[in-house]
């Protein structure tokens, strides 16, 4: 089963219509470390998903695959 926050994160990422890159450079994290999280070769820490949260201007919960688009509880 693929990781959630993994699928989650890589869509927002191709939505935004930034590269890596570019997000890394404004979010001050290596771009590895954004990589390893959207590949799912490591999660990221509670300030970090907050960080992410914000950035994309989407909730933790929908990170982390607990509620879709709307809100609304899927698990």
């Amino acid at each position: 089963m693929r990781n959630k926050f993994a699928d989650r994160l890589s869509e927002l990422i191709c939505e935004s219509g930034k590269t890596q890159n570019a997000i890394s450079a404004e979010l001050h994290i290596p771009k590895q470390k954004l990589s390893n999280w959207k590949t799912a070769y490591t999660e990221p820490s509670m300030d970090d998903l907050i960080m992410l949260a914000l950035y994309f201007d989407v909730s933790a919960d929908y990170l982390l695959g607990l509620v879709d688009e709307t809100g609304e509880r899927i698990v």
